[in-house]
């Protein structure tokens, strides 16, 4: 065996990317040194597309202070790629759900006036292409935080400025855009975004993300009912009906990105395989190893895997995926990976299997039995 791709997801709050590959590598070298891997960090359109997206191109970070969920001042990060013409921005480093204590989540008051922060910052800078990940937010204001800080303005029935969070959704009668950045006229969007949720409705925004970020029952309908207004407002200032679109509703329903910028919506995976040149990274390679935390049917559904295994059943690379739990085995099988194998040495505590060395230990450990057994066969 030849040539080695290690392509793992984080696992999240436990590794990195490039940990986990690094571990999965140190696997492979203990038992064959010459053997040629390449360790490639990777991610979908939440957590780590900013670190690997900045060693692809690279890029910078720029940091800055800009407002968080609760519009508290934090100090937080984006970055710009190496030729600093593209901005990359994860909206979870200023609004996402960690930001924010357990005892604090509510989104009827969260906002994403800060991603609108970093944007701006980037706008003035010259940056006028921007990829944007939107996963992990503490929010459900429909962007509308953002659009604020770009200079939007969201105004009641009696002509008043509205404030801040999914609150105001529901008052929302008119939005003036006379004062907006003017160079979001010639900007252009690129949206990681790994759900298809509507923008309201059974299966949008509220109902199906906004608990987990703290609502109860009430504030969902809320939510909900502020959402289904918001989208007639928006149908009325832009002509735009973003009510069905595929993944209107991630995020909180950050479809204003949709609505009022040049934006395409991209699944996460397809976005960062592309930006880092997946395909021709691949060539030649006898194996790839990938991974994730938790292997589920998800993962069949888009996740990082299984993209992955897209890529490389065009270049016809086995494929196989190493992960903390496994579940739904038979439908990953089916999907086309050749074999799927918890890192897990017996029967531990999630603690336990949480620890990052630990970790480590376990994925060299089970990488170096797995080059063993299969080159024995070569």
């Amino acid at each position: 065996m030849k040539k080695i791709i290690i392509a793992i997801d984080s696992f999240k709050g436990c590794l990195t990317s490039a940990e986990a590959g690094k571990a999965a590598e140190k696997g492979i070298k203990s038992i064959n040194p010459s053997c040629h891997t390449s360790v490639i960090p990777i991610a979908d359109g939440g957590e780590g597309l900013l670190d690997v997206l900045i060693t692809a191109t690279k890029g910078k970070y720029i940091t800055l202070s800009a407002h968080g969920p609760l519009m508290k001042m934090t100090k937080t990060h984006y970055g710009l790629s190496g030729n600093g013409r593209t901005a990359i921005i994860e909206m979870a480093a200023i609004s996402g759900l960690p930001l924010v204590p357990m005892e604090q989540r509510n989104p009827m008051l969260t906002t994403t006036f800060g991603t609108g922060e970093l944007i701006k910052d980037a706008l003035n800078k010259g940056c006028r292409n921007f990829i944007i990940g939107i996963g992990g937010s503490a929010t459900n204001d429909a962007g509308l935080g953002m659009l604020q800080a770009l200079g939007f303005r969201f105004l009641d029935k009696s002509g008043h400025t509205l404030g801040t969070g999914g609150q105001i959704m529901e008052a929302v009668a008119n939005i003036d855009t006379s004062g907006i950045h003017p160079a979001l006229r010639e900007t252009h969007f690129m949206v990681a975004c790994d759900v298809a949720n509507p923008f309201y409705g059974p299966d949008g925004a509220a109902y199906i993300f906004a608990q987990q970020k703290g609502a109860d029952s009430n504030m969902v309908q809320r939510l909900d009912e502020g959402m289904q207004s918001l989208a007639e407002v928006i149908k009325k200032t832009t002509g735009k009906d973003i009510t069905n679109y595929p993944g209107a509703g991630a995020a909180g329903g950050s479809g204003g990105l949709l609505a009022f910028f040049n934006a395409e919506l991209k699944p996460g995976t397809e976005l960062l395989l592309k930006a880092i040149d997946f395909s021709e990274k691949i060539k030649g390679a006898d194996l790839i190893i990938t991974g994730e935390g938790k292997a589920d049917r998800q993962t069949a559904m888009g996740k990082v895997p299984y993209g992955i295994l897209k890529e490389a059943q065009k270049e016809h690379i086995p494929v196989i995926v190493l992960a903390g739990s496994i579940e739904n085995l038979p439908e990953l099988n089916k999907a086309g990976f050749k074999g799927i194998f918890s890192i897990a040495p017996g029967p531990i505590t999630l603690e336990k299997a949480m620890e990052p060395e630990f970790a480590k230990e376990n994925i060299t450990r089970l990488v170096s039995q797995l080059y063993s057994v299969i080159t024995s066969f070569g």
